[in-house]
C-alpha cells in the first residue's frame, strides 16, 4: 500500500516550502495539498523534483459547487484548469465535492443551496462529472469524490454517505472518477470503515485516515487503524492511503503514530 501525509496539516510549524523535505526525512514519497491556487506552481514544481516525492492530491474544484446546477459551465472551466496544473506538477488525483469547502476556520459548506431539491442536486452532479469524466481521462488523472461528515466538520455539506458517492460513480461509469473514501468522516456519518472499505474497494481511488473524535493522528480516538490498515491490506487494497488529520501532540508524534500504526504491512 502506498502512503501520503498532508502537508497542509502536518508539519504546520515549518514552512510550507520547507515540508516537502520532512515529509521525505520521515519516509514519505508522496505529499497531499489541499489547493493549488493559492501556491507557486512552477515552486511546487521545484519542491517535488528536490525532494524526489510527488504530490498525491490535491483540491479540484475550488471555490464552485458540484451540486448547484446553475454553476455547470463555472464548475467545468475551473476543473479544466485543475487538471492542466495537475498534470504539470505530476498529480495524479483530484479530490472534488458537492460543496464548495470554506476556510478554516469556518468549518461548514457555503451554501445549503435549499432551493433545490435533493434530486435536483444529485442530477446536477451527475450531469457535471459525465462531462468531467473524458476531460479527466485525456488528462490521465483520476477524480475522487469525497463525502464529508455534516455535524462536526461540514455542516449542511449535500454529500454525506458513501453509498450515494458510490451510485453517482457508478452511473458516469468511468475509470478515472472514483470515490475518496475519508475514514474519520464516514465514522462521524455512518460507521462500519472495514465493511464500507470491502463493499465499495473496486470504486475507491483513495481513503483519508484521521482517528476520532479529534481528527487527530491514529491512537488518539477510539478507531483501530491498525485494524483497519491490516483488514485493507488483506483485502489487496493498492491505491492512495493519505493521513489527513490535525497532529494533537506536534508533527514528531504524529509521524511516529502514523509509522507505528503501518509497521510491518
Amino acid at each position: 500500500m502506498q502512503y501520503s501525509v498532508n502537508i497542509e496539516v502536518i508539519y504546520k510549524e515549518l514552512p510550507f516550502a520547507e515540508r516537502f523535505a520532512a515529509a521525505k526525512r520521515d519516509g514519505f514519497d508522496f505529499v497531499e495539498i489541499w489547493d493549488w491556487d493559492s501556491k507557486d506552481i512552477d515552486e511546487l514544481i521545484r519542491l517535488c523534483k528536490e525532494n524526489s516525492i510527488e504530490i498525491s492530491c490535491m483540491g479540484g474544484d475550488g471555490p464552485i459547487s458540484l451540486c448547484d446546477p446553475a454553476h455547470e459551465k463555472e464548475y467545468l472551466e475551473y476543473l479544466s484548469k485543475s487538471l492542466e496544473i495537475a498534470q504539470k506538477v505530476g498529480c495524479k488525483r483530484l479530490a472534488v465535492h458537492s460543496n464548495e469547502l470554506l476556510p478554516e476556520p469556518r468549518q461548514y459548506a457555503a451554501d445549503l443551496f435549499e432551493e433545490y431539491s435533493d434530486a435536483e442536486k444529485t442530477m446536477a452532479m451527475y450531469r457535471t462529472l459525465c462531462k468531467a469524466a473524458p476531460m479527466a481521462e485525456k488528462a490521465g488523472v483520476t477524480l475522487c469524490l469525497e463525502a464529508l461528515n455534516v455535524e462536526t466538520d461540514h455542516l449542511g455539506n449535500f454529500l454525506k454517505y458513501t453509498k450515494d458517492a458510490a451510485e453517482l460513480i457508478k452511473m458516469v461509469d468511468s475509470p478515472n472518477v472514483k470515490i475518496l473514501y475519508d475514514a474519520y468522516h464516514m465514522y462521524l456519518n455512518e460507521g462500519k470503515i472495514c465493511e464500507t472499505i470491502k463493499k465499495y474497494q473496486p470504486l475507491i481511488g483513495q481513503v483519508h485516515i484521521a482517528d476520532a473524535p479529534g481528527r487527530g493522528e491514529p491512537g488518539t480516538g477510539c478507531i483501530n487503524y491498525r485494524a483497519v490498515l491490516q483488514f485493507m491490506n488483506d483485502l489487496h487494497y493498492d491505491q492512495m492511503i493519505a493521513f489527513e488529520l490535525y497532529p494533537k501532540h506536534g508533527s514528531d508524534a504524529a509521524v511516529k503514530a502514523i509509522h507505528d500504526v503501518r509497521q510491518g504491512l
